[in-house]
């Protein structure tokens, strides 16, 4: 059983900075992608930054340039660093630990890599 528990949320006001983390224990493969997605109330969840087993990384366009994926392999965490946040990023924030890479994904394309998923934190972005 795999556990993924997000944290790091909260509000800031436009053009600020936040750092997500996201805490995994239990039986992680090294072979699965890590990844954010956000859902913002009334949208489809979208993949926002993907990592994957060799390093390498994805990022959605609209995030391209303010995000940055990483992860420590040793304490098992992903984190998200979030530069020059805009109203449009408010969403609440999801870490997936997942069998495929999902940025850019839509609705239901989310799912469709096997894997796990955390409760997610919120993020709030004010203009």
């Amino acid at each position: 059983q795999v556990r993924l528990v997000e944290s790091g949320g909260g509000s800031v006001q436009a053009g600020g900075s936040l750092r997500l983390s996201c805490a995994a224990s239990g039986n992680i493969y090294s072979t699965y992608c890590m990844a954010w997605l956000r859902q913002a109330p009334g949208k489809e969840r979208e993949g926002v930054a993907s990592i994957a087993s060799d390093g390498n990384t994805t990022y959605a366009d609209s995030v391209k340039g303010r995000f940055t994926i990483s992860k420590d392999n040793a304490e098992n965490t992903l984190y998200l660093q979030m530069n020059s946040l805009n109203p449009e990023d408010t969403a609440m924030y999801y870490c997936a630990s997942l069998a495929g890479c999902v940025t850019g994904c839509r609705g239901g394309d989310c799912y469709d890599p096997p894997g796990y998923w955390g409760q997610g934190t919120q993020v709030t972005v004010s203009s």
